[in-house]
């Protein structure tokens, strides 16, 4: 059987895609754009999809139009380990000092209870990002790790949406939780002040918070999801779609009201073979379609 991908973070821009992964690949080393495709004929015209790296951590960016914006309800964690680094205070720092410049910092650069070095910046494109030292006692974690925060609606959920993706996705395991203790309302006593666990081969962060911060999930941020074949496409797409009127083009959202894209390694590859024709075709045929179906796209793709 073939490696499961990774989970891939998708992130929606107006028309800003191939600037702000640019951006990015110029922050994070061991960076770089893999590949660029123009989508045409979309419901918002031509968009550009831009597949890149940043630091190991696959991500994929587009342009299609101002619907969705950026929240903190989706961070991305970025370890700076002085065991496999000796320069991680200055490498952290110099991040900072980029995504920080036309952004804001949600929470300053300072030393905290969990961590001696540790900001929350919000870059100029409203994405955010959390640059930890982090402690090199224990199991590695990731360069890049998505972050969740479960609030309004389903605070207290953090720790069932982590049992959740991992019954869904194989080869999944949890890794540690710390939860709130008494005395930090308007956070309950045990639910969740921080956990992180692996979905497939990704690993993922997931918190709960109760302050009235006046967001939540949205299309801004997605995971795609690549599938070997139809039956495991089903399988996902299955479990994970909770709400029928958000089904479009292998998008749909969870009983969370978090975003994924079901897709399948075949389409990765149609998308990215360089024939516009194919790509094209391919994309007029998964236009009207919810969930994908990989043999219909295949037949567009030879015409």
């Amino acid at each position: 059987m073939s490696t499961v991908p990774p989970i891939t973070p998708h992130l929606w821009f107006d028309t800003q895609a191939r600037e702000a992964a640019s951006f990015y690949c110029s922050v994070f080393p061991n960076s770089r754009i893999d590949h660029v495709t123009t989508l045409h004929d979309t419901p918002s015209g031509d968009c550009d999809l831009v597949s890149f790296t940043l630091a190991g951590q696959p991500f994929m960016a587009i342009s299609a139009g101002p619907l969705f914006t950026f929240n903190p309800s989706v961070s991305f964690i970025v370890n700076f380990d002085p065991s496999q680094d000796p320069q991680a205070r200055e490498h952290l720092d110099a991040a900072w000092s980029k995504l920080i410049d036309g952004g804001k910092a949600l929470m300053p650069l300072d030393a905290y209870p969990f961590s001696p070095h540790y900001g929350w910046v919000e870059d100029r494109y409203g994405l955010s990002w959390q640059l930890i030292l982090s402690n090199p006692q224990g199991e590695a974690r990731p360069a890049i790790v998505p972050a969740l925060l479960f609030t309004g609606d389903v605070v207290g959920r953090a720790k069932e949406a982590s049992a959740f993706y991992r019954s869904v996705f194989e080869g999944s395991r949890d890794g540690r939780r710390v939860p709130y203790p008494a005395g930090m309302a308007p956070d309950r006593e045990g639910t969740t002040m921080y956990s992180d666990f692996r979905v497939g081969p990704t690993w993922f962060a997931a918190m709960d918070s109760a302050h009235p911060h006046g967001f939540q999930f949205n299309e801004a941020v997605s995971f795609l999801v690549q599938c070997r074949d139809q039956a495991e496409l089903d399988r996902h797409w299955l479990a994970l779609s909770a709400v029928p009127q958000a089904e479009q083009c292998g998008w749909c959202k969870d009983r969370f009201g978090l975003s994924w894209q079901i897709s399948s390694t075949r389409m990765q590859d149609l998308m990215t073979s360089g024939d516009q024709g194919v790509i094209d075709r391919v994309v007029r045929a998964f236009m009207p379609m919810k969930k994908i179906d990989i043999a219909t796209l295949e037949a567009a793709a030879k015409g």
